[in-house]
Formats: C-alpha cells, sequence, structure tokens
C-alpha cells in the first residue's frame, strides 16, 4: 500500500471511532463497519479485516493502564485482603469469559460471513436502543443489591458473561450488552460497567490474537505503521472515553444512548434503502 497524508488521516479516524465506541454501549465493530462503508483505506480486504479488530488492543490498553494498580494481584502497595479480591475479580472475569469463548471460537467464521453486513449492524443499534430505553425505565426505582465490582458474585458474573454472547452479532455494543445484562440482574450502572470494562481485556486480546494468527505475520512496513497509528489514536481516545462514562454514569442513565442508537439505526437503514442496498431492496 501507498502511505500517504491521506491514508494516515483515514488511520487516525478510524482510531478516534474505535476509542469513542469501545466503551460507550453504542458498538463499535457496528460504527466500524459503518465507518468502512464510507472511508476506505487503501488496504487489501484481508488486512482491513484483521485491522478493524486488532485496533481494539490500543483501546484495551487503556483499560489496563488506567487499572494497572487495581488489576495487578502482586502490587507490593496492596495487603493481604487486597490481593485476595484482585485474584477474586480475576476468577470472576475467567468465568465471564467462558460462554463467549466457547460460542465465539467455532462460530467466528460463519459470523463474519454472515452478520458482517451493514443491515445487521443497523437493525441491532434500533433493537438494542429500544431494550436501554425499557431497562432503564424498569430500572429507575430498583436499589441495585451490588454497587462495584468487589461486591459481584460469581453467579452475577456468568451472567453477564452469558449476555456478552449476544454481542457477537456485529451492532449489538459488547459493552451494552454486558452493562444491560448486569443492571437486570441486580448490578449498579457503575458496577456493571466497570466489570464490562475489565471484561474486555481477555475477550479482545482472544479475538486479536486470533485474527493475528488468520493473517499472519508478513506486514508490509506501511502496513506496520497504519497499524500501530490506529492502535496508539484508540488509546489515547479511549482513555477519555473511559473517564467521560464513568463521570456520566454517576448522574446519568443510558436513555441517551438509546436513543441515538435507535436515530442511527434509521438513518443507516434509510440510507441503505434510497442508495438500493441489495439486501434491503433484492
Amino acid at each position: 500500500m501507498d502511505l500517504s497524508m491521506t491514508e494516515l488521516l483515514k488511520t487516525i479516524l478510524l482510531g478516534v471511532v474505535e476509542g469513542l465506541t469501545e466503551w460507550l454501549p453504542i458498538s463499535s465493530t457496528g460504527h466500524m463497519i459503518l465507518v468502512d462503508e464510507f472511508i476506505k483505506l487503501n488496504v487489501s480486504k484481508q488486512f482491513m479485516d484483521m485491522f478493524l479488530i486488532v485496533i481494539q488492543l490500543g483501546a484495551i490498553l487503556a483499560v489496563v493502564v488506567l487499572n494497572f494498580e487495581r488489576l495487578n494481584p502482586f502490587s507490593p502497595w496492596k495487603n493481604k485482603l487486597q490481593r485476595q479480591n484482585t485474584f477474586k475479580l480475576w476468577l470472576k472475569v475467567i468465568i465471564a469469559c467462558i460462554p463467549a469463548a466457547a460460542v465465539g471460537i467455532p462460530l467466528n467464521d460463519w459470523m463474519e460471513e454472515h452478520l458482517m453486513t451493514t443491515p445487521v449492524v443497523a437493525a441491532m443499534l434500533i433493537l438494542y436502543g429500544v431494550l436501554f430505553i425499557v431497562v432503564e425505565h424498569f430500572n429507575r426505582y430498583r436499589i441495585p443489591r451490588c454497587r462495584d465490582v468487589d461486591h459481584l458474585d460469581y453467579k452475577t458474573a456468568l451472567i453477564i458473561g452469558l449476555f456478552q454472547v449476544l454481542a457477537l452479532v456485529p451492532g449489538t455494543s459488547r459493552s451494552g450488552a454486558t452493562i444491560l445484562g448486569g443492571i437486570l440482574f441486580g448490578a449498579s450502572r457503575v458496577a456493571a460497567t466497570e466489570f464490562t470494562f475489565f471484561l474486555a481485556i481477555p475477550v479482545m486480546f482472544g479475538a486479536s490474537l486470533i485474527k493475528l494468527l488468520k493473517f499472519g505475520f508478513d506486514y508490509s512496513t506501511n502496513e506496520l505503521i497504519v497499524l500501530a497509528v490506529g492502535m496508539i489514536t484508540a488509546f489515547i481516545v479511549s482513555v477519555i472515553s473511559i473517564k467521560f462514562l464513568l463521570m456520566y454514569i454517576k448522574k446519568n442513565d443510558f436513555t441517551a444512548f438509546g436513543w441515538y442508537r435507535i436515530v442511527l439505526g434509521i438513518i443507516v437503514l434509510g440510507y441503505l434503502f434510497f442508495i438500493g442496498d441489495p439486501i434491503l431492496n433484492g
């Protein structure tokens, strides 16, 4: 590929979109697919398929950096109880990852072939937008039984992991599905959101590793630069997104994100209808 300033600007924009949407419950994969409809990098399809997943490593690094002390069970600054709580947190994360791994690994190729489409993304944006509004209305007067991640029990962690399976469909939002699951089963918005962040670490590392192994390690210099720029941009923007979301949910619910999803989904469906998408009009 030719590495021009235009290609670098496109890469930066994709990194910004990834960093903004990975942590907000609006579907990063869905937005990346939609953006890819209009902003085409001058790369092979195989590289682009890998890029759209591996760029998430930059986003996940933001979670690790921001929570390194909390996630590190071997920190010399922790007492025995704090170390035990950290090990328990990782055990909850592992338990929650099992359902998505059991379903996602064997069905990965099939889902990429049949579900990585703009109409599917639009439909899921609308569906889960409605669900967010309904759940928040239902949850308005409930008192959460779990207000922080340390008090999240293993059963609830597994249930949240089951909801993560829903996010294998593009446009659903991994963070959106798991946050919804957490809220429905008694976690506060803050607890559900933080656990979603931690749950993303092994899930996204695993998905990226699979993509890297499929693509191989035969990169041109320009491809490596594009990958690095995308991940660095996603990391910087993710730090901002994570801090914003944790501040936002202390005083607000997720209804606004639900309406955003519905409006965006309708716009996308309208665009596809009038442009003449073969799936919608064929």
